[in-house]
């Protein structure tokens, strides 16, 4: 009997269980908040996956990308089933999207607050994406980890607050609400804290960690003007949408699942932000 060799080893792709498992590596179940619904939601372990499709959001546009890519995998940060669930039937949204899957040969995997917490995770890629070098979590699991959620960060050079907005907005995939700012446009803004994703609960953090400005997405009119409100010097705002702020971890998970063996990835190039018309006027 002839030995298999290691080329032809390493040519052979690998499974949904493989990927699966290289994920659950990078981004521990362990850390997923207690509410959260992370893991393989459908879809067989043993089967082999050729492509791979990352994307925020498992919704129809991104199904249909995976479809048109010919992947067998969709590995998503946001869940699909997050509340409870009774059944799946085919006339639902999220059923309809689950039946599909299965019935196409799809696989979906969800890597959500695991993925917020992991250190790297959605927040390093986010303020990769800016140019910040990351100095610790916002909110660490425990004090002195290096997971948690958010992340306080440095710039190499102290910028206006304006020049920073600019920076952000530049950076990021653009959104029909796109990037706004709230402070001084001339304060110099050095020490940064982000969080992918919804953030305005991180706020008195933020202002505790002392940092010039703070960037999330989902800012709310009340908990972001009593921050502003606030006496003394708190961090300048830069808000986001949500995909926009989430969407850098795309091409993280990507290399954590191009390690997992012979498989091509592809981060999904669609926009599943739901805000898409923007009224033209002028600022404020």
């Amino acid at each position: 009997m002839s030995a298999t060799s290691p080329a032809a080893v390493a040519a052979v792709p690998p499974t949904v269980a493989d990927i699966v498992a290289a994920l659950d590596t990078a981004y521990p179940r362990e850390l997923a908040e207690s509410w959260d619904a992370v893991g393989l939601v459908c879809g067989d372990p043993a089967d082999r996956v050729d492509r791979v499709l990352v994307c925020v959001d498992p919704v129809a546009a991104t199904v249909d990308e995976a479809r048109e890519l010919g992947a067998q995998l969709i590995v998503a940060h946001h869940p699909l089933l997050l509340r409870g669930v009774h059944g799946v039937p085919a006339d639902t949204t999220k059923g309809s999207l689950v039946h599909r899957m299965i019935r196409e040969g799809v696989a979906l995997f969800c890597a959500h607050t695991n993925a917020d917490s992991a250190s790297p995770g959605v927040s390093d890629a986010l303020a990769a994406a800016i140019g910040l070098d990351v100095q610790g979590p916002l909110v660490p699991h425990t004090e002195g980890a290096d997971t948690g959620l958010g992340r306080i960060a440095v710039l190499p050079e102290p910028e206006p607050f304006a020049a920073f907005v600019e920076r952000v907005g530049a950076a990021l995939p653009a959104t029909a609400p796109g990037v706004y700012g709230a402070g001084d446009a001339d304060r110099p803004i050095r020490t940064v804290a982000v969080s992918g994703g919804a953030g305005d609960g991180f706020l008195d953090m933020a202002t505790a960690a002392g940092v010039d400005a703070y960037v999330t997405a989902d800012l709310r009119h009340h908990p972001a003007g009593e921050h502003l409100e606030q006496p003394g010097t708190v961090p300048a705002l830069v808000g986001l949408t949500h995909w926009a702020s989430e969407w850098p971890w795309c091409g993280q998970a990507a290399d954590v699942i191009g390690q997992a063996g012979n498989v091509e990835v592809h981060v999904s190039t669609r926009c599943t932000d739901p805000w898409n018309v923007r009224a033209n006027g002028s600022t404020k």
